[in-house]
């Protein structure tokens, strides 16, 4: 009789499964037949990681552009082939002698690709100078980028995103993600606004034709930079409105071209602040066998890892695709040993790497082709595979309505501190793909893209969040 029953509930539940997953086609269904989808495409896959079950596909194979859903793929190779405690590391060399207090010789800063590293971390540097207590430096200041080759953008990254932060230039010496502040204050009627940089320096050009206008004045602030020229000169012009509190005023972030050299500037100014001179110039050069080491900046992956997927940071993604390839190539690393590491990742899930194109780490390029299929296989193969891994792959993407690029989405809602997903946005997509937890507990996989529309991309957004209630409220 027990044997019966338990024969009996068995069935109930796989019935009561199976009637979940019909209804959950029906409504995904209706979903589908939302006008914005009438002309464009929406590939959908959804497993249940705890019981294994696939739940949902609709054009799961269809290839189509990721945007900033590529970030899994490359965080997780990462995560897999580097390690979480690898080490973006960015060193400090000298060569020649100290004696009493004067470096006779040059100093040479070797990148390692650090995404992350900024002017707190030059501040290190010159405190490491002045307890060796130099006081001056005869030689140059050098920077090493022997790391990557010479190619400053990604595959296919298009020329009109110039000077967009979301389009750094990329070099082993990064700093301060290879961006300016621009801050722009009215002042006094007619007169041009004033302008502060962040961080203060002397290597950036400000030309400035801004007229300080009433508050109420419909005159826009344009702020940009030479970027047609590839010049490092910040271009503002139009109206600068007058008596706007701080509290209002934003700050206009530009991607800097050739920013190791304003990473070397930035130093000598810092080390000169300091009371350390610098005689010499500042070259880019690699670092001598013989230079001596004196200091090490380390920053670990999965730190960084965290910090790319909650805020979608590119810069963040390409160094860690340089990084495999430098890892598993060697020097000077390019981009397509970084995705050899990636095809390798996907042969491990079980498809093939040849199904898909991917060109860069980022998503930025609109050339990557790869499927919600391979997104989930990826998620599953770390949570099936990986258990400690997939901890930092899952806490690395952003919560919704609480932070990162998810932070003021599916509030108040049945998602809401639920979802644990990676947002994607490019021109004519949009993506979203991570893990919930339905009603019954059980942990969620979920990959959607969507391609090919003109109107507002918070349409696409507004899908995407009606499919994750729709899964988190439901039994699986």
């Amino acid at each position: 009789m027990k044997k019966k029953l338990l024969i009996f509930l068995f069935f109930c539940t796989a019935a009561l499964a199976q009637n979940s997953i019909s209804e959950l086609a029906s409504r995904i269904d209706s979903v589908y037949g939302n006008h914005f989808l009438k002309s464009s495409v929406m590939g959908v896959d959804v497993i249940d990681l705890t019981s294994g079950k696939t739940l949902l596909q609709k054009y799961e194979k269809m290839l189509l552009t990721p945007a900033s859903n590529l970030k899994i793929i490359t965080t997780a190779a990462g995560l897999l082939f580097l390690h979480p405690d690898y080490n973006f590391q960015t060193s400090v060399y000298y060569t020649g002698e100290i004696i009493n207090g004067t470096l006779y010789g040059s100093l040479f800063v070797k990148g390692g690709g650090d995404p992350e590293f900024s002017t707190s971390d030059l501040e290190k540097i010159s405190a490491v100078i002045k307890k060796l207590r130099i006081k001056e430096i005869t030689g140059n200041l050098y920077g090493d980028v022997s790391m990557m080759d010479s190619l400053f953008w990604g595959n296919g990254w298009m020329w009109d995103d110039d000077p967009s932060t979301d389009a750094p230039y990329l070099t082993p010496l990064d700093i301060n993600a290879n961006a300016i502040g621009v801050i722009v204050k009215g002042s006094k009627l007619g007169d041009k606004g004033s302008v502060e940089l962040i961080p203060r320096n002397n290597f950036i050009k400000v030309f400035n034709q801004s007229t300080t206008v009433p508050a109420d004045s419909p005159s826009a602030l344009i702020v940009t930079r030479d970027w047609l020229n590839r010049k490092n000169k910040i271009l503002i012009s139009g109206g600068v409105k007058l008596s706007v509190p701080d509290s209002l005023i934003d700050t206009t972030w530009i991607n800097i071209y050739k920013p190791e050299n304003f990473f070397l500037s930035l130093l000598k100014e810092k080390l000169e602040e300091d009371g350390i001179t610098v005689t010499g110039k500042n070259y880019i050069a690699v670092t001598p066998d013989y230079a001596k080491n004196i200091f090490n900046i380390n920053r670990t992956l999965d730190s960084v890892i965290i910090y790319t997927n909650k805020i979608s940071y590119n810069l963040g993604a390409e160094m860690i695709l340089y990084s495999l390839a430098e890892k598993f190539y060697g020097k000077p690393a390019h981009w397509q040993n970084g995705v050899s590491m990636i095809d390798s990742l996907i042969s491990l899930c079980g498809l093939d790497p040849k199904d898909y194109r991917i060109v860069d780490g980022s998503g930025v390029s609109h050339y990557n082709l790869i499927s919600t299929e391979l997104i989930t296989a990826i998620l599953k193969y770390f949570y099936s595979n990986n258990p400690e891994l997939f901890k930092i792959l899952y806490s690395s993407f952003p919560v919704a309505g609480v932070d990162g690029t998810l932070r003021n989405r599916m509030k108040n809602s049945p998602a809401e501190n639920n979802v644990h997903g990676k947002t994607g946005s490019l021109s004519g997509a949009s993506s979203l793909s991570g893990f919930l937890h339905s009603a019954n507990n059980h942990l969620v996989a979920f990959s959607i893209i969507i391609n090919n529309f003109v109107q507002s991309s918070s349409k696409a957004r507004d899908i995407q969040d009606e499919i994750c209630n729709i899964l988190c409220g439901m039994n699986f």
